[in-house]
């Protein structure tokens, strides 16, 4: 291209990457924290902590402090509806997310919806002193904030991405979901042992006022409406990125074959995702015999993987298109392939190692951390498929892949209710199956260029 690169240091749209990064993180933390604090919120806790598992137990005993938050008599199938109702008001806001987006400008959508969730965040224990009910109500005002975070962000990267930084840059933004997840699963064990479980959801309130703040003063919708951008980044990422279209082309986008792949994909993908999300700390527990402080540290170890290979890999996929020249296509495809194949191996595996726990952490967590991969495959794809309308396309695609978070964990527990290593198999067997069918189906029918109706 005729028009040099700006550089990228210091620059507004590494800035904005960096901030919405932490704007994730804070999304993850307060999405994944309850199930940690739901641990100490039950009456039964300290019974549930001395039941059998699987196998031998590794807890060293711990002294208990003495806390003075409320616990509460909720049955396992409340608890089932508490941790899923997120994603009921989440699915929400997919679309209509993406739509906004584009007419209101995705700053003030990303940030205040972010806030809410911070705000319902703080009213959590407030909520589930007055009932379940309002606990569950509170939750799913959670999700209709949050749900429109990803298609507001890609809407956001739609004016701010120059095509050939677009994996490098989504993928700084996109990640800082797992290391949310990283940070605060293993935090919150801490927090609920040494304070108690309210300021699990106290400590990340704050965290997320801090980041709000910082998003008001610091970014803006546009290059061309940002104040602190150098000319030079101006012009570079304008001349980079080709003209808005105005309508939308609903038929078209519909009876798209390359987005109905990256919906295949992504739904397959966050089968595996969310059921592991949910239940591994159930794992860890009942198969593996860790205690929740141990566990936090353990669950967490996936996450991280996953974090640092969606981080190398968005650095490898630009090189690959950028240096050496490789079709958008086959470097989406590849990375799918293997960020979706590679984890359903490992998990099928997990579920063979029987009591050898080493061996069973070391496999779930490699499985997670390939998944890493395909950050830089299908999740990215909309972009070089529509850009005017990536962040429609990823409400569409995130609805249908937010289905897996409300049905895969209730059909998951239901499969193991003696709490068997062979109960567990199926479901990872299950799961395995999601991915590599979703991978096969994506290799076949995804694209890597502009669309016909995607163009002015």
């Amino acid at each position: 291209p005729p028009h040099t690169a700006s550089p990228a240091c210091c620059s507004s749209r590494y800035g904005l990457a960096f901030l919405s990064c932490y704007g994730f993180f804070v999304a993850y933390a307060l999405r994944v924290n309850l199930s940690v604090a739901m641990v100490d919120m039950l009456k039964n806790s300290s019974s549930a902590n001395n039941s059998s598992s699987v196998c031998p137990h590794h807890s060293i005993p711990v002294p208990k402090h003495n806390h003075t938050a409320s616990v509460y008599d909720w049955d396992s199938e409340t608890q089932g509806w508490i941790l899923g109702s997120f994603f009921y008001g989440y699915i929400l806001t997919q679309i209509p997310g993406g739509y906004f987006a584009r007419k209101y400008g995705a700053k003030w959508l990303f940030g205040i919806g972010i806030l809410c969730t911070v705000i319902f965040t703080l009213l959590t224990p407030v909520a589930a002193d007055l009932g379940a009910g309002y606990l569950i109500a509170v939750r799913v005002l959670e999700g209709i904030g949050e749900g429109v975070s990803y298609p507001a962000m890609h809407a956001m990267w739609a004016s701010w991405a120059p095509p050939l930084e677009r994996s490098r840059l989504l993928t700084i933004s996109y990640t800082g979901a797992q290391l949310g997840t990283v940070v605060a699963l293993p935090l919150s064990g801490q927090i609920c042992f040494y304070l108690d479980w309210t300021y699990v959801f106290y400590i990340f309130g704050a965290v997320g006022l801090l980041w709000f703040f910082l998003w008001s003063c610091f970014v803006s919708n546009s290059p061309s409406s940002h104040k602190r951008i150098t000319e030079a980044e101006k012009t570079y990422i304008m001349a980079s990125l080709k003209n808005e279209v105005d309508y939308i082309p609903w038929t078209s986008i519909l009876k798209s074959s390359p987005l109905w792949a990256i919906v295949v994909a992504h739904f397959s993908y966050n089968w595996t995702f969310y059921t592991l999300l949910t239940l591994l700390p159930t794992y860890m527990n009942d198969i593996l015999g860790f205690s929740i402080q141990q566990n936090g540290m353990l669950s967490a170890l996936p996450y991280l993987g996953c974090w640092l290979l969606a981080l190398l890999g968005g650095q490898l996929a630009d090189l690959l298109r950028e240096r050496y020249l490789i079709r958008t296509v086959n470097v989406r495809k590849a990375f799918t392939i293997v960020g979706m194949v590679g984890p359903a191996v490992f998990l099928v595996a997990a579920g063979y190692t029987g009591c050898n726990y080493v061996l069973a952490v070391a496999f779930l967590s490699i499985s997670s951390s390939l998944g890493g991969i395909s950050a830089s495959g299908f999740n990215i794809n909309h972009l070089d498929i529509a850009p005017s309308y990536a962040g429609i396309l990823l409400g569409i695609t995130n609805s249908f892949a937010t289905i897996p978070g409300m049905v895969g964990p209730v059909i998951a527990r239901s499969l193991t209710k003696s709490n068997t290593i062979p109960e567990w198999q199926i479901v990872f067997y299950i799961s395995a199956a999601i991915n590599i069918f979703g991978a096969v189906f994506f290799t076949i029918f995804g694209k890597g260029t502009v669309q016909p109706w995607a163009v002015q």
